[in-house]
């Protein structure tokens, strides 16, 4: 537990232990699968799922059974074997309803992995969703009280300092240099210099890690999966109003074609609190069209980014953020 170790667990603001949805039918609406306390896993989530009726029907619940029983059978064996199918064939394998997808599916692939389910692995979401049956608490989030460079960075920072370790900045990776053996003889940075250690830990971007990985590795194996991971694009967009917007505290899943999650800071943070301002904190996926988007999102400008968000919160929100707002 990181924060533990900080010892900055009093910076984390936990928040009701629920799935909030926009209502897209329902503009400005929210409903939300609420998992009561003291209920152990899975039986808060079963409480959580049936206690919601907005989203899914009976029928619709029932249908989902066959295809998460042997995930809470069989554990992570059965998640594994579906590694090859996307969202929409497990849903068509076991006969789900097309409403399970709109509802519930479609949120989970955007927010767990920033893609449309029909082009996602849906052992993803049955990993997210394994958790979520055997931990009792395994979807409740929280927020850092403030901003992460005060937060949360400078205590890493001070804790490697008081240990003797030496934090660089302004110092970006140039090459992994390797010897005769083949280990890694030390790493060399962009002005020339180089660091020599005896453990290496790489925490860089798949995309990044595979133009920095040695040639001599590059047939090795191991190091060949990497040829199977793409880095998938996502926008990070802060909107600041004027005004205080209807939200909930925590986060929301938007359930538009554009945005992934969402969260009023204001309301959510100690930090950015503000009774007669709302600060959204969004989620901009999928953001290319390798990954559904309709057009390549990375290369639009900011204007075109903030007008399109706008847009979107318009039609779920319009008393609020459309011409009628």
């Amino acid at each position: 537990n990181l924060f533990q170790e900080l010892g900055i667990e009093d910076r984390l603001q936990w928040k009701a232990h629920r799935m909030t949805f926009a209502m897209p039918q329902l503009p400005g609406e929210f409903t939300s699968f609420d998992f009561p306390d003291g209920v152990p896993a899975p039986l808060n989530m079963a409480a959580a799922i049936l206690g919601n009726t907005e989203m899914l029907s009976l029928l619709d619940k029932v249908r989902m059974v066959p295809g998460l029983l042997p995930m809470l059978l069989e554990g992570q064996p059965f998640i594994d074997a579906q590694d090859e199918l996307s969202v929409k064939e497990f849903m068509d394998k076991y006969g789900m309803p097309e409403t399970v997808n709109e509802e519930i599916f479609i949120a989970m692939a955007k927010a767990l992995d920033f893609m449309d389910p029909d082009r996602m692995s849906m052992a993803v979401v049955l990993t997210a969703m394994n958790r979520f049956i055997n931990e009792a608490d395994g979807s409740q989030t929280a927020f850092l009280d403030g901003g992460q460079p005060e937060r949360l960075c400078a205590p890493m920072v001070d804790h490697v300092l008081s240990r003797g370790g030496e934090v660089r900045l302004g110092a970006p990776l140039a090459a992994i240099e390797v010897g005769d053996d083949g280990q890694v003889a030390c790493l060399r940075l962009a002005d020339g210099s180089s660091v020599e250690a005896d453990l290496y830990v790489s925490a860089v971007p798949v995309d990044v890690f595979k133009k920095l990985l040695p040639a001599s590795w590059s047939t090795m194996p191991f190091f060949r999966q990497t040829e199977e991971l793409v880095g998938i694009p996502v926008i990070n967009v802060q909107l600041w109003f004027d005004k205080k917007l209807r939200s909930v505290d925590g986060l929301c899943f938007s359930r538009s074609p554009l945005l992934s999650v969402y969260a009023d800071m204001s309301t959510c943070v100690e930090e950015y609190a503000d009774a007669d301002r709302s600060m959204l904190e969004l989620v901009f996926a999928p953001a290319t069209r390798e990954v559904g988007a309709d057009r390549n999102w990375i290369g639009a400008s900011d204007a075109e980014v903030v007008a399109a968000c706008l847009g979107e919160l318009s039609r779920l929100f319009p008393g609020e953020i459309g011409g009628e707002g």
